[in-house]
């Protein structure tokens, strides 16, 4: 089985990124040329031929697919607007979001099959509330998702539950857990019923550029042919293998852990409706149902190199390792999940750099213990959307691409919230042999079960709900402060001091990184930047 390590990749400041603008009627001079990733070939490998979903949505691509016989454009009076590489989750509802509002939208996606994955399986509240805002909240509908309320934390045979502040919401307002493919086929299908909105089946090979400007893709079709399109802008969603990641961002790199992922089935969580994260040793173990009778199962697994699959290694650590770690009423299904040998491994967090506009996982990823991958890329197309909405012509490119660069600043506050958290709490959570990180571990557990402000604070800007990243700063060394208290109550030595102190020295370790990274101007000081203010271009 294919193995594919996790790439931690530390963003870099976004705010100059160019977008790809011009007319679509003067071929380029020049081309990128990109690299076929054969890991994407091996995330969508899954065919269901029996699945409803899978034939309307080839019904919907019929009258597209024969249409594609090299002519690229809608027809000689209204060509593209914009050229959409992949229809995942980002794609798929960019373009019905684009296609509702009456631009042409010409989507290319390398597999309309049912994905299989192991990501992208949790939204939060707050994407719920965006899932609304763009008309697809019916996408979650029928497909066997499951309502997530909060989430459970288990901690040395300990637990406490952990709600989401819903009780200002309309009463369907929850968090959604549900298989990837089935929530990708029914965006597809959604962007599929648009007249405006066409979907074509082909591998995106390279972006055409001239000057530094990328204006539109070649592609080519099942039947291996190779196609030109052009639009005055190209959005590249093409998930977290994405083919040009490289070549339009130079990321940082680091590999610190590996995600494993199980299916359980036929069992019950301890809590229903909650996700269930166990603060194991060496690392988080995350449970939620993915359907009503499965249930998803992470483990991280930190360090480069991973248990051998193909020799048993990695059971063998699953069995003697994980599995006397989780709740028993899940032990008897792990353990023939493990038995049964579908085990999955799966990449985390890249980042690009300036270059042309991406969306979705090939833009921006996070550490998936917080599920918040769903949320943050729907709001980033709720974003994107408003900045389009006063725009009556995309054809000057400079002009585009500066007032675009508000975007990179008016996401910052939903993205950055969850990055940082995620970020944060996977590094809290892991276990480690220090002391002072044993104590900020312990102090976040006894935090978050005090109830009450302490956990209802936290969970809103899990969830998406409060996503401002201040906020965040304060909960988690309010966090710190609860750590050292508790060793210096009641009578302090000096040993305690000293742990105390570096409980403090600890916690800003860990997350003045991780802002440092996001961009502290971009997180905390965004009305400071020009961009920040970027008026509408018939302006």
């Amino acid at each position: 089985m294919l193995l594919l390590r996790r790439a931690l990749i530390f963003r870099s400041d976004p705010t100059t990124a160019s977008v790809e603008v011009e007319k679509p009627h003067h071929p380029p001079k020049t081309q990128i040329r990109v690299r076929t990733n054969a890991a994407v070939k091996f995330m969508s490998n899954s065919i269901n031929t029996e699945s409803n979903r899978e034939r309307k949505l080839s019904l919907s691509l019929k009258s597209a697919s024969s249409c594609s016989s090299g002519n690229t454009e809608f027809s000689s009076a209204s060509p593209p607007d914009v050229i959409i590489v992949g229809a995942g989750v980002a794609g798929s509802a960019l373009a019905h979001t684009l296609g509702k509002d009456g631009r042409h939208v010409h989507v290319i996606e390398r597999d309309f099959t049912e994905p299989d994955r192991i990501i992208g399986e949790l939204l939060q509240p707050g994407g719920y509330l965006k899932l609304i805002e763009l008309g697809l909240e019916d996408c979650v509908e029928q497909i066997d998702a499951q309502r997530v309320l909060g989430y459970a934390l288990f901690k040395d045979g300990k637990n406490t539950m952990l709600s989401y502040p819903l009780k200002k919401f309309h009463a369907d307002v929850a968090g959604r857990s549900f298989h990837n493919g089935r929530f990708i086929q029914k965006m597809r299908e959604k962007a599929a019923e648009l007249p405006n909105v066409r979907m074509e089946q082909g591998n995106v090979t390279s972006l055409l550029e001239e000057n530094g400007t990328v204006k539109g893709v070649q592609y080519r079709t099942k039947d291996g042919q190779e196609h030109k399109a052009y639009a005055p802008l190209t959005i590249v969603c093409d998930g977290c293998f994405s083919n040009f990641r490289r070549s339009l961002c130079q990321p940082k790199i680091e590999v610190p852990s590996s995600f494993v992922g199980l299916i359980l089935e036929n069992c019950q969580l301890p809590f229903a409706n909650h996700g269930h994260v166990i603060l194991a040793d060496p690392s988080p173990i995350l449970f939620y149902p993915i359907s009503s009778t499965e249930i998803r199962c992470l483990v991280d697994l930190p360090g480069q190199k991973l248990p051998s699959i193909r020799n048993g290694e990695m059971a063998n650590y699953l069995k003697n390792i994980v599995a006397p770690q989780i709740p028993p009423e899940l032990y008897s299904a792990f353990i023939s999940a493990i038995s049964e040998g579908n085990i999955r491994t799966m990449p985390a967090y890249p980042l690009p750099t300036p270059g042309a506009l991406l969306m979705g996982d090939a833009f921006n990823m996070r550490h998936p213990l917080t599920g918040g991958g769903v949320t943050v890329a729907l709001s980033d197309i709720v974003t994107l959307r408003d900045l389009l909405r006063p725009l009556h012509n995309l054809n000057d490119a400079a002009l585009l691409c500066k007032y675009l660069e508000s975007f990179y600043i008016l996401r910052k506050p939903m993205a950055s919230t969850i990055n940082t958290l995620a970020g944060a709490l996977y590094k809290v959570f892991s276990a480690s042999p220090d002391q002072s990180r044993k104590q900020l571990r312990q102090a976040c557990f006894d935090y978050l079960s005090l109830g009450g402000t302490f956990s209802d604070g936290p969970m809103a800007l899990l969830s998406g709900l409060n996503p401002r990243p201040l906020s965040l700063v304060l909960h988690f060394f309010a966090v710190a402060v609860y750590g050292v208290g508790r060793l210096l109550f009641p009578i302090p030595s000096f040993k305690r001091i000293g742990i105390a102190a570096r409980v403090i020295w600890c916690a800003s370790g860990i997350i003045f990184p991780i802002i440092k990274a996001e961009g502290v101007r971009q997180m905390f000081f965004a009305a400071t930047l020009p961009a920040y203010y970027r008026a509408p271009l018939n302006r």
